[in-house]
């Protein structure tokens, strides 16, 4: 049994974390434009035109990946493609510390789909705070669609509480705005029909995602450090 937590609440936590993702380069645009009113020396204003830039770039690609990880991109029931995915997790890490490796083809997938791999990719890169390589592994289409997201860096690893949400079909942790993208990562299995698991060893930590030998809950994999099913 999933933990309870009504739609308006599920809704205002995940609007919490986009407006958090969005605010630091928005708010760096906001300081840009502050310089460039009162500074009159032409390289303090060069300076301030190159953080709005960058800023404004930041803030458009957080954007549209939000809209695909969180929103309702594309019509109900329509299939996305992964290419587009692809397109905007490139975007987030283009300027990050984190590199991003994407071995797979376009292929249409469902909505809830995609969505999920987008969270996976958030989850990696969160593994990996001082960066390092996030890679990712599409097989099969459709219904059998396997998904897997791998993190390497130094000291990469899930912290104890992504570990409780992603490993734990009732977390035991309260839903907060900073657990609510594990919480729907968790959700969008579900919807998807598939089993969820999490490994890890030393500097990695993978995440797989496959369709579920029978229609119903999502299945969780126990949580182990050397990435071996716990007993």
């Amino acid at each position: 049994m999933m933990a309870s937590l009504t739609p308006l609440d599920l809704a205002a936590l995940l609007c919490s974390r986009v407006c958090h993702d969005v605010i630091s380069p928005v708010g760096a645009i906001i300081n840009g434009l502050e310089v460039l009113d009162g500074e009159e020396d032409e390289e303090m204003r060069t300076v301030a035109m190159e953080l709005i830039k960058k800023s404004a770039i930041s803030a458009s690609a957080r954007l549209q990946f939000c809209r695909l990880a969180f929103g309702a991109a594309g019509s109900f029931g329509a299939l996305l493609d992964t290419g587009d995915a692809e397109k905007a997790a490139r975007e987030l890490f283009a300027n990050g510390r984190t590199v991003l490796e994407w071995n797979c083809g376009r292929r249409m997938a469902s909505r809830s789909s995609v969505k999920l791999l987008l969270n996976l990719c958030l989850i990696a890169a969160s593994a990996v705070p001082r960066g390092g390589v996030i890679t990712v592994d599409i097989s099969g289409e459709g219904d059998t669609m396997t998904m897997r997201v791998e993190a390497k860096g130094t000291n990469a690893r899930l912290s104890h509480s992504a570990a409780n949400f992603l490993t734990n079909t009732v977390p035991n942790e309260p839903i907060d705005g900073h657990s609510i993208q594990l919480y729907f990562t968790t959700l969008l299995a579900r919807e998807c029909h598939a089993t969820l698991n999490v490994s890890t060893s030393p500097e990695n930590v993978t995440l797989t995602v496959a369709a579920a030998p029978q229609m119903g809950d999502v299945e969780v994999a126990d949580y182990s450090a050397d990435g071996s099913p716990a007993l």
